[in-house]
């Protein structure tokens, strides 16, 4: 048995689109309530529950006479709008057999990295596990623009994971665990247990599986796995239907051991959940300042700067090479700074105002890559 499983208390599971559906697009009402009678049953017996669900692109496919998931943002919006409401109103159904209430929480990469936002998400998970709803959780690919989606919801379900303060995270596929080859290949040896990222140094990773109705195979599942484990989380990745199994503590599937320690939520969103929306170049002393110290940048340390945004977006923090050590949210617009760079905060007071004498980048908006 796995303790890791068995002694946890909250725990986010996420199932992927092809473990929901069937080839044509369409829910598959026997999987849904397969998986909802397993997550009922974990319920019952005192655990919390957090579900990540795709699915809802690949739902609302059929309705709208799509053979395939489409490749435009658009018609990828259009298909979730009406494929999530079919999706969550499926769910709702199947956990009202077992009494349990059901709540949709749609999440953007923008929503919980800006940080007003990041605590309005925790404070709402919060209340509704008080409260005993199962939180039901996608990205809200309806409104998400290409800058600023998740891209999978295995990444999201780590994220989910660490900001609910979840104690495990179950990786449901359409594959029972992480192998060191494709699984169709003769020879190929599925993994029990990655204890640290050198297990993974000889392993080949495949894509997207053959029904092409999710967005990413088992990389995006590794990936989740290392932003989980690196934040101190256990992982299990298997079947959709090994389910029971492995949160009964079975020893099936792939377990991932933590490889790291919690780290301040809003900091692990920055450094998963976002893209730069430009480049900040520092000098030498500058990245010391950061790397080293944990200071804030500041503007004597820019020596340029690279594309176009606004105060609050997301940027790389860039040595003089050019290659990214950290990444933050800028306090200032992209056309701002050329006029501050290399000048002392005291100086850019005197001249422009009290307004000009913060940080480029504070220490608290502010992690290392």
């Amino acid at each position: 048995m796995r303790t890791e499983v068995t002694g946890a208390k909250r725990i986010v599971v996420k199932v992927g689109s092809s473990s929901l559906t069937t080839a044509a697009g369409g829910i598959d009402p026997d999987r849904v309530r397969d998986l909802v009678d397993v997550l009922a049953k974990l319920r019952s017996s005192g655990v919390e529950v957090v579900l990540v669900s795709s699915g809802a692109i690949a739902a609302g496919l059929a309705p709208l006479g799509l053979k395939k998931r489409p490749k435009a943002l658009p018609a990828q919006q259009a298909a979730a709008s009406v494929g999530q409401g079919l999706l969550v109103h499926r769910y709702t159904e199947e956990l009202a057999r077992h009494g349990v209430i059901a709540g949709q929480v749609l999440l953007t990469a923008d929503d919980v990295t800006r940080r007003s936002h990041y605590r309005n998400a925790h404070q709402t998970f919060a209340k509704l596990l008080e409260l005993g709803v199962l939180p039901i959780v996608n990205e809200n690919d309806t409104v998400a623009t290409s800058e600023i989606r998740f891209g999978d919801n295995d990444r999201l379900a780590a994220l989910v994971a660490h900001l609910v303060h979840a104690d495990l995270l179950v990786l449901l596929s359409d594959v029972d665990g992480l192998y060191d080859a494709n699984p169709s290949h003769p020879g190929s040896a599925l993994l029990p247990e990655v204890v640290s990222v050198d297990d993974l140094t000889d392993v080949r990773i495949g894509r997207t599986g053959v029904a092409g109705l999710g967005t990413g195979g088992m990389q995006t599942k590794v990936d989740a796995a290392r932003i989980a484990t690196g934040a101190g989380i256990p992982v299990v990745l298997t079947a959709a239907d090994r389910a029971a199994a492995a949160l009964a503590g079975e020893r099936v599937g792939t377990l991932f051991h933590p490889t790291g320690k919690r780290r301040p939520t809003r900091l692990l969103w920055l450094a998963h959940a976002t893209e730069p929306k430009g480049t900040l170049v520092l000098d030498a002393g500058a990245v010391r300042a950061v790397v080293e110290r944990r200071a804030s940048l500041l503007a004597a340390g820019v020596t340029g700067v690279e594309g176009t945004f606004h105060a609050g977006e997301p940027v790389d923090l860039a040595g003089p090479d050019g290659t990214p050590v950290a990444r933050g949210l800028v306090n200032f617009d992209a056309d701002e700074l050329p006029q501050l760079l290399g000048r002392s905060s005291g100086d850019l007071e005197r001249e422009l105002g009290k307004g000009y004498e913060r940080e480029v980048v504070h220490r608290d908006d502010l992690v290392l890559l």
